[in-house]
């Protein structure tokens, strides 16, 4: 008899009979992600394949013998070091909401979108430095490819940046700290997101 008890155990059962993890299991709410989660993670699915197909297409174009590489002005390392600091602003934006110093999330927030403002100007002042050179976009197909990712990038950024308004604008309405703090988890996952990408351009930029 105790052989057949223990055998007719059933572990994933509570004591008293009730289903216990199971009913977790079953629970929709167990799993329940947050709309903006959800959404952010499928843009970024489109998004990640947009940016892998333009990279595909760069590095075969860059095996053509009238490939013509664009200077890589130093402004872009600049730029760089700046969307690096946003990024790290936003992480700590995300910390200090994690621990309720909302004061610390505020200044990270607005130093982050600062230093993104910074990032997309620079990167116009690139794309001036370039065309004062004579690098024109219909000048060759490396021109191109370099105008189109950074455009590609940019314009991202600045989708970005509406969603850091709109958080900002949460931000001093004193909206609850819970939305407050999703939001700054959203937004400091898109600018990690958007500094690995741009990492990867810049080094293929480098290489070519």
């Amino acid at each position: 008899m105790g052989l057949f008890h223990e055998i007719s155990k059933k572990p994933w059962l509570s004591d008293d009979g009730d289903d216990g993890d199971i009913d977790t299991i079953n629970n929709p709410a167990a799993f329940f992600l947050p709309s903006g989660k959800v959404g952010l993670r499928v843009f970024l699915v489109v998004v990640t394949v947009v940016f892998t197909l333009v990279t595909i297409a760069y590095v075969d174009r860059m095996t053509f013998v009238n490939w013509r590489s664009v200077p890589e002005p130093w402004v872009l390392w600049l730029n760089t070091a700046l969307l690096i600091g946003a990024s790290l602003a936003f992480q700590w934006a995300r910390a200090s909401a994690g621990r309720g110093t909302l004061n610390a999330m505020r200044d990270g927030l607005h130093i982050g979108g600062v230093l993104t403002v910074g990032f997309l100007a620079g990167q116009l002042f690139v794309w001036r430095q370039l065309v004062d050179l004579g690098y024109y976009a219909d000048a060759n197909t490396a021109n191109a490819f370099f105008y189109l990712v950074t455009a590609l990038h940019g314009a991202h950024m600045l989708g970005g940046l509406v969603a850091w308004w709109r958080c900002v604008s949460k931000m001093w309405q004193d909206s609850p700290v819970g939305d407050l703090r999703l939001r700054v988890e959203l937004c400091t996952t898109y600018w990690h997101y958007l500094l690995l990408i741009w990492l990867v351009l810049f080094g293929l930029l480098l290489i070519s």
